[in-house]
């Protein structure tokens, strides 16, 4: 049937608005439909990028953890021997991460050089004024070549935060035989601590020390004057941040003597140490932009009692007492100056290089008890230079002494003065390897019988180290 001319304009509008109504719908389904892949990729993309950052954030939170121990002064690079990151083992009381993290680090090093002069054998590798000889040839001959890898170390440090704090711990040993190990290439504990929040128990740095002054040096003993001693202890740390840190201490006693002109009289065999007091320790840091000060006391009992049955009365005791001030001042960016002077009496087996606390004095005027024991006075001092010449290349050099006020009764051959002295230059080509050469000196001065003695070494070393950290969830 044919329409009438008036439907089809009809129709045709009815088609329009059909056209009109649909299309758009479809078109944005169309769209939707092709956009789709594309967000959920985008979506994908960008979880796959959180995922990463946060594993990247990981590893830089572990890393960082990990350079604690060994962060020195800024623009310093780390000390061969690694004796900087020992001395901040790093005790943090108080919660600074959101992860547990262990750390594993050390290092191989090999030390080989000439020495013109001469020294006790077991000490062959290191600079010790006081194991140079005390007479003529003591230990001859002079001029021998040495090598050693005794500095060799491995420790573990751990991190776990807690609602009283970080709790800490560090074990970590070298290979550096000492006391009747002497001379040997053998385990040798350097540091067993724990930490949780403000306290800790266990072997670690005394608080009457501060290994920030020890040099950048490739010689592995150190400067003879500084104070330098790891001890069992039980610390308290009442303030510690940025610019401020406080730690108390009561540290395991201990002490020798040196029987002087009377070594061997049978009156002195029954004489026998008593220690009955706990050493006192402690320190303040103040932290500023121009480095830092710290100072530091110690106060001890030592004593030593008769246990013979005679006429005579030989026991007593003396008071052990120092204070030590130290610094790094920054000298600009390329400069960091180590500073440190020590005074005290009775405190020689604290000190890096220092014969005994205790020295036999005459005292003729009792009968009954004719020799005493004297807490013998010390000083100590370290000036040292550590400058980076680039990135690559770094030098230190400086001095340092020790000076023993003897009793009258030691003999005119006991150890009265040291002074020790370096300069290096040494080079980094990747930041865990070092190789370097370092002249060193030691001098030996007796007590008083005119007697001295002077060391010098050319030391070529080789140092390569690790430091791997793991973060992960105690939860």
């Amino acid at each position: 049937m044919k329409l009438p001319w008036f439907d089809y304009p009809v129709r045709l509008a009815a088609v329009i608005l059909l056209l009109t109504i649909t299309c758009p719908t479809w078109m944005q389904a169309q769209s939707q439909d092709q956009t789709t892949p594309d967000l959920q990729q985008l979506n994908q993309r960008l979880q796959q990028l959180e995922k990463e950052m946060l594993e990247l954030k990981g590893e830089i939170s572990a890393a960082e953890q990990a350079q604690k121990p060994a962060q020195l002064t800024a623009g310093s690079p780390p000390a061969p021997h690694g004796q900087p990151s020992d001395a901040t083992v790093p005790m943090e009381g108080q919660v600074t991460e959101k992860a547990s993290s262990i750390n594993f680090y050390g290092f191989v090093m090999l030390d080989s050089g000439y020495q013109f002069g001469q020294q006790d054998p077991a000490w062959y590798d290191v600079v010790r004024p006081t194991k140079l000889p005390s007479y003529r040839n003591e230990f001859a001959p002079s001029g021998n070549v040495y090598g050693s890898v005794r500095q060799t170390r491995f420790g573990v440090k751990s991190s776990t935060p807690t609602r009283f704090g970080d709790l800490n711990t560090i074990f970590e040993f070298e290979l550096f035989g000492t006391g009747v190990d002497a001379g040997q290439t053998t385990f040798r504990l350097r540091h067993a601590y724990g930490e949780l929040g403000q306290f800790g128990a266990g072997q670690t740095w005394s608080p009457f020390m501060d290994i920030d002054v020890f040099p950048n040096s490739l010689e592995y003993w150190g400067p003879n004057g500084m104070v330098f001693f790891r001890n069992i202890q039980v610390r308290w740390t009442p303030v510690r941040n940025d610019r401020t840190g406080i730690v108390i201490a009561l540290e395991r006693p201990g002490a020798s003597a040196d029987q002087g002109v009377y070594t061997g009289r049978i009156e002195l065999q029954g004489v026998k140490p008593r220690f009955n007091w706990p050493d006192l320790s402690g320190h303040v840091r103040l932290t500023r932009d121009w480095g830092y000060l710290q100072m530091a006391a110690i106060v001890r009992k030592i004593g030593w009692v008769d246990t013979n049955n005679d006429q005579f009365q030989l026991g007593g005791h003396a008071v052990g007492w120092g204070v030590n001030v130290t610094s790094n001042l920054k000298m600009g960016s390329r400069d960091v100056a180590k500073l440190a002077v020590v005074y005290g009496a009775g405190i020689e087996n604290y000190m890096n290089d220092a014969p005994v606390d205790i020295g036999v004095k005459n005292n003729p005027q009792n009968p009954i008890t004719p020799i005493t024991g004297d807490a013998l006075p010390v000083l100590g001092i370290v000036s040292f230079l550590d400058h980076n010449w680039s990135d690559r290349f770094s030098s230190s050099a400086g001095y340092s002494l020790v000076n023993i006020e003897n009793s009258n009764g030691q003999n005119g051959s006991d150890f009265h003065q040291g002074h020790y002295a370096l300069a290096n230059l040494l080079y980094h080509p990747i930041p865990r390897v070092t190789i370097g050469s370092e002249f060193q000196f030691g001098r030996r001065v007796n007590f008083f019988d005119g007697f001295n003695t002077n060391d010098y070494r050319v030391q070529f070393s080789f140092k390569y180290d690790w430091n791997k950290g793991f973060n992960f969830s105690t939860k």
